[in-house]
């Protein structure tokens, strides 16, 4: 029988510069990414399959048909009347890039509004994978009734894995964004956070005091990233630390984090082996971010 790992959150319409000074248009977002990348690594005794929400005009259909088309399922993807699919615009510079949103019509935005369709899909997976994106673009209402799908999921026997993924432009202020990133923590069995953006935010000086911060909120298994350096794992009061090799020639850092998380997952849901996973993670990531884009076929 197949095991589900259910992402959440929003895909949306990508502009990427090409090596000739153009825009490809691809699909792309945080948890996608992921989703992606964990089709491409997990077993086909796995079923990879993706919450969002979507409209009902021809750049979300096409969306849909890609995701599809990528293996994954799209079973409880809404689409949503008079809604359409948010974009966004990369730019590049040394490698390292910024980004231009036009989102605020996104039909992603609603896809915690209806807690019948919710709860079922999010009962029905083994794991459930979510970011801190996931919980900004959604209403205060949105991220409770997320919340409480999660909390019935776990009761039946799901693990749920967290990216603090921390983007203030989409909160109304940073209080708002460490309370509910916190909160999602103490919902979440794995937290997957990234050391530049906790230290900015939380103020933590060492990856230690990220890790040790989510484990307070009682999570089991951290993982704090840390760019090109050493990287630390906390499970079960133990710390793991693993230094990455570095990436000589940096082409693109788009879905740098995803791409690890989506390596570390493959291998620990497998192996529980801290080390193995974290490596597995790096390796993906080197990978990711020596080609173009946010998603690279392996």
């Amino acid at each position: 029988m197949k095991q589900t790992f259910l992402s959440i959150g929003e895909c949306m319409v990508e502009m990427a510069p090409t090596a000739q000074g153009d825009y490809h248009l691809g699909y792309a977002g945080d948890t996608f990414n992921t989703a992606w990348y964990a089709r491409q690594l997990f077993g086909q005794d796995w079923d990879i399959a993706y919450l969002t929400a979507v409209g009902e005009d021809v750049i979300s259909e096409q969306m849909v048909g890609f995701i599809e088309t990528a293996g994954i399922n799209t079973r409880f993807i809404q689409h949503l009347e008079g809604c359409t699919v948010g974009l966004y615009m990369i730019q590049l510079e040394n490698g390292e890039r910024s980004f231009a949103y036009w989102r605020s019509d996104s039909a992603a935005r609603r896809l915690a509004n209806d807690p019948a369709r919710l709860e079922p899909a999010l009962g029905s997976a083994n794991v459930i994978y979510f970011s801190g994106i996931t919980l900004a673009i959604l209403s205060l209402c949105g991220r409770s009734t997320l919340f409480d799908a999660i909390t019935a999921a776990r009761e039946k026997g799901a693990t749920v894995v967290f990216d603090p993924n921390l983007r203030p432009r989409l909160w109304d202020s940073p209080d708002t964004m460490r309370h509910a990133i916190m909160t999602a923590a103490a919902h979440s069995d794995i937290v997957l956070p990234s050391f530049d953006d906790e230290a900015t935010f939380f103020g933590d000086q060492t990856t230690e005091d990220t890790a040790r911060r989510y484990a307070g909120a009682g999570v089991n298994t951290v993982v704090v990233k840390n760019a090109g350096d050493e990287a630390l794992c906390l499970a079960d009061g133990k710390i793991s630390r693993f230094s990455p090799t570095r990436v000589d020639s940096v082409v693109d850092t788009t879905a740098a984090g995803d791409s690890f998380n989506a390596g570390f997952l493959a291998s620990y849901l497998d192996t529980a082996d801290q080390n193995a996973a974290m490596a597995a993670g790096a390796t993906l990531a080197a990978r990711v971010i020596s080609e173009r884009g946010a998603l690279i076929k392996l």
